[in-house]
């Protein structure tokens, strides 16, 4: 659903900046912190697998399920 011309002057007007760069603050955020949870997850599971309390198997396995919902977060949101 996009705002209407009237909608978008209003919003500009009361809060000083565009829906456009509201768009792209909450974006960013989102991926920030979908990055600094994949850092934690992975960094998690190469401390479990340095332990060897982790195949070599799962730590790829995290790996790969953390790009994958990267790759799909990023095509959902981004397109």
């Amino acid at each position: 659903m996009s705002l209407s011309g009237d909608q978008a002057t209003a919003f500009q007007s009361n809060g000083g900046f565009t829906p456009a760069a509201v768009s792209t603050v909450v974006l960013s955020f989102v991926f920030a912190v979908v990055l600094l949870w994949g850092v934690w997850a992975i960094r998690t599971a190469y401390v479990g697998w340095a332990e060897q309390r982790l195949t070599q198997r799962q730590f790829l396995g995290v790996a790969v399920r953390f790009a994958l919902l990267y790759v799909v977060l990023t095509f959902f949101l981004l397109s």
